[in-house]
């Protein structure tokens, strides 16, 4: 796996995959070649099979302070000279490959909440499948502040985490919201001190990646259908996942140890 980004630092830990958003000095706001750099490292961690659990998170004090807007003025002014209409739904292709590799990646995708999740880079958060924050995190749909809607899949997310209400009111407002609130309202799975953070990251990351793994992208396949599907089709989309479950080593490991009375030690397999 390719670990020279420009703007990436990517590094493995046994099972475990970080990937750090390497911008600390303009608070990891995204380029395009770190979206770049995240589409195709995701994608390459969803294949590798050393691979059980991947973090996301950001250098220095912050997660991400969303898009680069240092280029928007310039796109303006050439868009009122030709006389033609940016196409930001091109650009924002970038960020649904980003978004769409960690939702279908068979393995567990852990955002970890350090500083600032902003715009785009809270989205990002939110599409990874748990989160934790430090206490000195703050998330923000700050899209109202400049005129925009929620993207990179914010859309989405949001009101299945908060509720359609409160979803509309981050949006709207563009309030900034604090870990511990954050944990409240469910943006977050958890919100800890900042200096027991990265211990929280690592002892999760470190048991998801050494979990059933096959058995934890078949939760994500079966989960990712719901929220999107009838009680009818969810429960024969289960029942066909539970199928491929049941043949998985993983499984066999789990029932024995269970009968005899150890702890399971599982390969993913």
């Amino acid at each position: 796996m390719r670990t020279d980004y420009e703007h990436l630092l990517v590094q493995q830990d046994g099972g475990v995959l970080t990937v750090t958003m390497n911008r600390p000095e303009v608070l990891n706001a995204v380029s395009e070649q770190m979206l770049e750099g995240l589409g195709e490292v995701m994608e390459a961690a969803a294949q590798d099979e050393s691979v059980r659990c991947v973090v996301l998170t950001g250098a220095g004090r912050a997660f991400g302070s969303g898009a680069d807007l240092r280029g928007f003025a310039s796109r303006h002014s050439q868009s009122e000279s030709s006389g033609e209409p940016i196409q930001v739904s091109e650009g924002l292709k970038r960020y649904h490959r980003v978004v769409r590799a960690m939702r279908t990646m068979p393995k567990p995708v852990i955002a970890a909440v350090n500083g600032v999740a902003a715009g785009a880079s809270c989205n990002l958060a939110l599409a990874c499948d748990l989160r934790i924050a430090s206490e000195e995190a703050r998330f923000i749909e700050a899209f109202a502040r400049i005129g925009l809607v929620p993207d990179a899949g914010g859309g989405f997310f949001l009101p299945h985490l908060v509720g359609f209400s409160k979803a509309l009111e981050l949006a709207m407002l563009a309030d900034e919201v604090s870990g511990a609130e954050a944990e409240r309202l469910g943006l977050a799975n958890k919100c800890v001190p900042i200096a027991e953070f990265e211990a929280t990251v690592s002892k999760l990351a470190h048991r998801l990646a050494k979990g059933p793994t096959r058995a934890y992208g078949l939760m994500k396949e079966l989960m990712n259908t719901a929220v999107t599907s009838d009680l009818e089709t969810t429960m024969r989309v289960e029942g066909e996942l539970q199928n491929i479950a049941f043949q998985t080593s993983d499984h066999r490991e789990g029932v024995m140890a269970f009968l005899q009375k150890r702890p399971a030690e599982f390969t993913g397999q």
